[in-house]
């Protein structure tokens, strides 16, 4: 008679040989985690179990820790290098809920957390966290439910606030798998170079996915649902210790909404409007708001927008942004700016940091439809450092449409050392693109429409110098105006409806 244990060593056995014949290089054994103790009843705590599989894999020299279908409880779980869970279908991890300052391990000593927020300070309080590995996966049908998981940081450290968590690594695979309720982050990727992403659904409470300081990502095939935080978000603090930037990265085939929480994984996609943080839903994807190092090298392609915020591009803290391309973009129901640009000087970093640069951005082939009237696209700078050489191509905005005239009489303050965020100037005072402090700047066969009346102009133009205007075509309602230029040289306008071709080399102020 096979007792227990034999049956376990015998399905690792077999699924070792599945995983070598797919893998005919693999050699390692997979270690299940039910061999090893774990229960997988959903109360019986089975973080002890888990990390014994996963040290003996890794005095093994490396190999899959298996989680055959179950419910897992657990506390921290400590990744190792060399090492892959696997996560089969009909398995969840469960974040414990009780006695956290047990199950979970506290904060470590950061290098500092004066530049950056706590959250981003600390990675050991985590339910899955990883620390100067190498060779690491997360991957297979299975869910991780941060039920236990806080969605605020607790300074003591004795809670967690993340649902995996990665810190210096290097060659890191997350795929396939399903997360929910993530708490403040439920990826948060810090220093972590050549990291692939691909084929999750993430359904949470705050951040979806933080990529911090990393080198080299994939990101692909994702569902994100976050209604009450951002859904993809490139940073680069100085939580290394240095300032680093986030360089090179794709981010492909992503869809980005703000439902009702859990109601993307359960197909109602509810939009309740909750009032918990009392705005609109986020979701997004969002390159800045931690900027030190910068952001270099990246690409975003072939996304969808739903119910949430739009597209955001900021540096505030004396990093670079630089060589960004974005296209094959379409948002429905958008709560604020469609896109948002933005060189600001909050500076948070050490002393004498200078103010950063953002430039060479071009964003192509996006559809926007039913986006919020009380915002616009904008770029904006600041006095004596311009947003520079900026394309928009082949974009096409739909808006809610209702402005005033007194919203376009509207002086629209600097706010230099505020937190970066659409609406931060309050009502915009041209309902489809505003340009403050920028340079070379070329927009050619966009549109921009109202579904109701607006009486804004659709254009606004102050400082800037460069501004080539091609085949563009701008709604108007009755006497409104078309383009409002405000201290402007070196402008052209071609091909473009209702407007005739025309070069001017320095206007004050003009209105068509």
């Amino acid at each position: 008679m096979k007792t227990p244990g034999t049956i376990l060593r015998l399905s690792a056995i077999i699924l070792t040989i599945f995983t070598s014949e797919l893998c005919p290089s693999q050699t390692k054994m997979v270690f299940s985690v039910r061999y090893y103790g774990a229960k997988g009843d959903g109360k019986t705590m089975d973080a002890p179990a888990i990390n014994s599989a996963i040290n003996a894999a890794a005095e093994n020299g490396g190999g899959t820790v298996y989680f055959p279908a179950g419910d897992y409880l657990s506390g921290s779980i400590h990744l190792q290098s060399n090492i892959t869970l696997y996560l089969d279908n009909g398995c969840t991890i469960i974040a414990v809920s009780e006695n956290p300052e047990l199950n979970y391990d506290q904060a470590e000593k950061s290098i500092n957390d004066i530049y950056q927020d706590y959250g981003h300070s600390h990675w050991h309080n985590g339910l899955i966290w990883g620390d100067s590995l190498h060779d690491i996966s997360i991957v297979g049908p299975g869910k991780i439910y941060g039920k236990g998981l806080m969605k605020d940081w607790v300074k003591d450290g004795k809670t967690a606030d993340k649902t995996i968590s990665l810190y210096r690594c290097r060659n890191v695979i997350l795929r396939d798998f399903t997360m929910s309720h993530g708490g403040w982050f439920a990826i948060l990727a810090t220093g972590v170079d050549n990291l692939t992403l691909d084929n999750l659904k993430i359904d949470t409470n705050r951040d979806g996915i933080d990529i911090d300081c990393c080198k080299n990502v994939r990101v692909s095939n994702l569902s994100v649902n976050t209604p009450y935080d951002d859904g993809i978000c490139l940073k680069s603090t100085f939580a290394l210790g240095y300032a680093r930037a986030t360089e090179n990265v794709t981010i492909t085939n992503c869809q980005l909404s703000g439902y009702d929480e859990g109601t993307m994984l359960d197909g109602t996609y509810k939009r309740s409007n909750n009032p918990e943080y009392g705005y609109h839903p986020t979701g997004r994807i969002k390159l800045g708001t931690e900027s030190n190092g910068g952001f270099k090298n990246i690409t975003i392609a072939n996304c969808v927008f739903d119910y949430c915020r739009g597209l955001a591009l900021e540096t505030v803290d004396g990093g670079l942004l630089e060589d960004v391309a974005i296209t094959n973009i379409t948002m429905r129901d958008i709560v604020n700016d469609p896109i948002f640009l933005r060189l600001g000087a909050r500076m948070r970093g050490p002393e004498g940091t200078p103010a950063g640069k953002l430039r060479r951005v071009t964003i192509s082939n996006v559809i926007v439809y039913n986006a919020d009237q009380s915002y616009a696209c904008t770029i904006a700078g600041l006095p004596g450092h311009p947003i520079e050489n900026i394309h928009l191509n082949n974009i096409r905005v739909f808006y809610k449409g209702g402005g005033t005239k007194e919203q376009a009489a509207r002086e629209l303050p600097e706010n230099e050392n505020k937190y970066p965020e659409p609406g931060m100037f309050g009502a915009a005072a041209a309902y489809g693109l505003f340009v403050r402090h920028a340079k070379d700047i070329t927009i050619s066969d966009v549109e921009f429409h109202v579904l109701e009346p607006d009486y804004r102009p659709g254009l606004l133009f102050d400082d800037v110098g460069g501004l080539d205007l091609r085949n563009v075509t701008i709604q108007r309602t009755d006497d409104s105006n078309a383009i409002l230029l405000k201290n402007v040289s070196d402008f052209n306008i071609l091909q473009s409806r209702g407007i005739e071709d025309q070069k001017i080399e320095l206007v004050k102020e003009k209105k068509f």
